[in-house]
């Protein structure tokens, strides 16, 4: 029988997202703030500063994302970001099996990163396909979906940012010459999965249109957003200020942020009473 459409988080699901979430801040924790010792305690060393602090800026955006799937109630508030977590984690699958050679195997850290990026690519998909059938797949009570106008440019944005992700996994050697700052392959198929979780979740809320279903998922990639702008400061060095894709990716960024925050204040508009809304009525416990 098909499961009632309660719009219910399977216990499955709030486990995985558990499961998951001390990684990310252990990952976060070690790229933000030690970015020049990734020799000695991660699973590869990264040059420069700037790679692993882009990549930890995401990886707390993630921890973020994943503790409100494990708080929330209400699946389709947290369902928008499932597909765009299992497009990065395959993007880590295939950039990490195609350079083994690159990694430091005497590190836990390899192990662990290799142990989830052979697992997370199957496990997140098929926590969502199952969850995904309580969604009701409308509109909270009073809630008004996104203009068709909005939506198409959250699409088309997003479609950008996955085209810049295809460059950056299957023609890495055109992207480190063009880079405003210095890759490797690893590091340019790597980098290519910031870009692919941002692209798939731009379509995905454009594709939903539900404030609801958007507002978590939003909040999680300005946390990210934020950070990594924070680290283009703190690491000016990395860039070439000659290159004008310099300027490209950081006023990009930044517009994309403050794009993110205006559409946040736009969908206040649309969520009548409280974004807190009470629970669903109480269900039979999860299969």
């Amino acid at each position: 029988m098909a499961p009632e459409r309660d719009d219910r988080v399977f216990k499955q699901t709030r486990v995985l997202a558990a499961f998951i979430v001390p990684f990310l801040l252990v990952a976060f924790v070690l790229l933000y703030f030690f970015p020049g010792s990734t020799k000695d305690y991660f699973a590869w060393e990264i040059h420069p500063d700037i790679t692993p602090l882009i990549m930890g800026a995401g990886y707390i955006a993630g921890a973020y994302f994943f503790a409100r799937v494990y708080m929330e109630r209400r699946f389709h508030r947290v369902h928008v970001g499932f597909l765009p977590v299992t497009a990065f984690t395959i993007f880590m699958a295939i950039a990490s099996f195609g350079h083994l050679d690159r990694f430091i195997q005497e590190n836990v850290a390899f192990w662990i990163w290799m142990g989830l990026y052979v697992t997370t690519p199957i496990l997140v998909p098929l926590a969502w396909w199952a969850n995904r059938k309580t969604d009701p797949g409308t509109p909270e009570p009073g809630e008004t979906r996104l203009p068709p106008g909005v939506r198409n440019l959250l699409i088309g944005a997003g479609t950008f940012q996955l085209l810049v992700a295809l460059f950056l996994l299957f023609s890495p050697s055109t992207m480190i010459d063009a880079w405003p700052w210095t890759l490797t392959p690893l590091t340019a198929q790597t980098l290519g999965g910031w870009f692919a979780l941002p692209g798939i979740t731009g379509i995905m809320m454009g594709l939903d249109g539900r404030p609801s279903a958007i507002r978590i998922t939003l909040q999680s990639q300005a946390i990210g957003l934020a950070l990594i702008l924070l680290a283009a400061a703190r690491d000016w060095g990395s860039f070439d200020t000659d290159n004008a894709l310099t300027y490209v990716f950081v006023f990009g960024l930044g517009g994309l942020l403050a794009g993110l925050l205006a559409l946040e204040l736009y969908m206040r508009r649309l969520l009548p009473g409280s974004p807190a809304a009470s629970p669903p009525p109480a269900t039979p416990a999860s299969p």
